[in-house]
Order: structure tokens, then sequence, then C-alpha cells
């Protein structure tokens, strides 16, 4: 019986690339698709970063302080995705997910767990500065494909175009010295999230340039009597609600900006804000400090 004729080579190569497009192997068969993505975030630095790049249908669930507004930027959009529990991993696995989002300070335990259960994590372990927070984006924008990778992309040049605008908004404005007082007896100091906010929003730190604090450290109480503090950056609803506290507790109590209510106010969240929701902090302590460059 007489073989049937091969048929040419290029109409060879258009079927394989037609079997290839739709999805099939050498044997005609559809190869099968891969598993849908579904991330679960740890901690509300990568809620942050995973609302702002995925699909909504890859977010499994979000981290148990994601609706909370003291710790959270995104709380009200938080409220559209399910959470998970603090505690163990079995809260996280319970989600089904083929990727977690954690943090360096992530409990270790929980970490291992997460991963003898064959689920990928990934680790961000630099968020100390805005360049660190759009690395963020696109390291977490490539994990979740194309499109996330895109809106990764678009995030970073809306932020770089809104530090233009602040940065010449401040440019030769006389730098306000300012503390972050707090009740539990620390402030923040040098390689603080409050420090970074002072950088862009025209303002100097004094418990780093006359405390020569690093970190959250316990401040030099009789010392910090003497400095010249323009205004105090609180949180709160009101300029004299946020300081009441301040008013009977050493040494605030006897600091001038304390009694005669020189502060400023702005969101509990963006003063521990990692992410590049930070640039939200820049603005708003730059307008409350500056208020005659932004009319």
């Amino acid at each position: 019986m007489q073989r049937p004729p091969r048929p040419p080579a290029c109409l060879r190569v258009i079927a394989g690339a037609l079997a290839f497009a739709l999805g099939l192997g050498a044997t005609g068969v559809a190869a099968p698709a891969p598993p849908p993505v579904r991330v679960v975030s740890q901690t509300v630095g990568t809620d942050e970063l995973l609302v702002a790049v995925a699909a909504p249908g890859q977010v499994a669930a979000l981290s148990h302080l994601a609706r909370d507004p003291v710790f959270s930027v995104i709380a009200a959009e938080a409220g559209k995705f399910p959470q998970i529990a603090s505690g163990d991993a079995e809260t996280i696995l319970k989600f089904s997910p083929t990727l977690v989002l954690v943090a360096d300070y992530s409990r270790a335990e929980l970490v291992a767990q997460v991963r003898r259960a064959g689920v990928r994590v990934l680790v961000f372990d630099h968020y100390q500065t805005l360049d660190d927070a759009f690395a963020n984006l696109r390291l977490l924008g490539r994990e979740l494909g194309p499109d996330a990778s895109a809106r990764a992309e678009r995030i970073i040049a809306d932020g770089q175009a809104r530090m233009r605008v602040l940065a010449e908004k401040l440019r030769g404005a006389t730098p306000v010295r300012v503390l972050a007082p707090s009740t539990y007896g620390v402030v923040g100091g040098a390689g603080t999230t409050f420090q970074d906010l002072c950088d862009h929003a025209g303002a100097t730190n004094l418990a780093t340039t006359l405390g020569h604090l690093t970190g959250h450290a316990a401040p030099p109480n009789e010392q910090m009597l003497t400095w010249p503090v323009d205004r105090l950056v609180v949180s709160g609803t009101s300029v004299a609600t946020a300081l009441a506290p301040f008013r009977s507790l050493p040494p605030y109590q006897f600091m001038p900006a304390v009694r005669e209510g020189r502060a400023v106010l702005i969101d509990e969240c963006l003063l521990s804000c990692v992410t590049h929701h930070r640039i939200e902090g820049y603005e708003q302590l730059a307008r409350a400090l500056h208020p005659e460059l932004f009319k």
C-alpha cells in the first residue's frame, strides 16, 4: 500500500505553530493550563504592594491588619479581600496559595512551615527608601506576570513625576525643625521611616541632628528640652487631641511646642509606611509644614 505524500514543509511549520498557539502538544492533546496564581500577603507592607499590582483574582488573602487604618494605607480598599488571622501557617495555607509574601521580620517558624507545605515564599528585605519600594513593586510584578509588571511601571512613573513636582515646590525652602513625640519612650532618629519623611518634606529631624539617635531610641530627656522644635509631628483627628497625652507626660509637658500647640498632623499609617505610598506621606507633611508653597 502506498504511503500518502507528506505535506510540504511550510504547511508542517504552520500546523505546528497553530498547535502551539492552541496549547496542543505533539500528540494534538491540549497541554494542561498552569494553575491560577493565588497570593497571600502576611504583612501590611506586602498588602500594599500586592493590591497595587495584582489582578483582583490573584489576591487570595491579605494580612490581619490590612483593614486597620492605623497601620494600612489601603484599609478601605482591603475590605474587598479576605484576611488571614494572625498566628500560624495554617491560617495562610487554608487559602490554598501558590505564593506567600512575607518580610524579613516575619516569624521564621511560620515561613519555614509554609515552605515545608511546598508553597513558594517571597521575602521582602529592603524597604528603607523609596527606591527600595520601587524595586519591590518591580520584583512582585515579575512574579505575577506581564500585566502586573506593566502596572508596577505605571505606578513608578507616576511616583517619580510626583517626586519631581514636590522637589520643585520645596526648592529653596527653609527646613522646619521637627520632632515626632511618642508615648512609648522612644523617638525616631536616623534610619527610620520618620527620617525618610523629613528628608523629602522640607524638614530637619532634631532627634537625628541634635540627638544623634539611630532607629527608634530613648531620647535624652533633659537635653531634648533645649532643642529648638518648630513643630511636633503627630497623628490624630486634631492637634489638640493629638497633643493631649503629652501635656502631662515628661519631658514633653515642659516643651514650648507642646504648651503652645505647635504641631502638624499626618496620618498615622503614613508615619510607618514602607511602600510607594510613602510619597503620600511626603506630600502630606510638606503641605503641613510649608502651606505657603502649596496655595
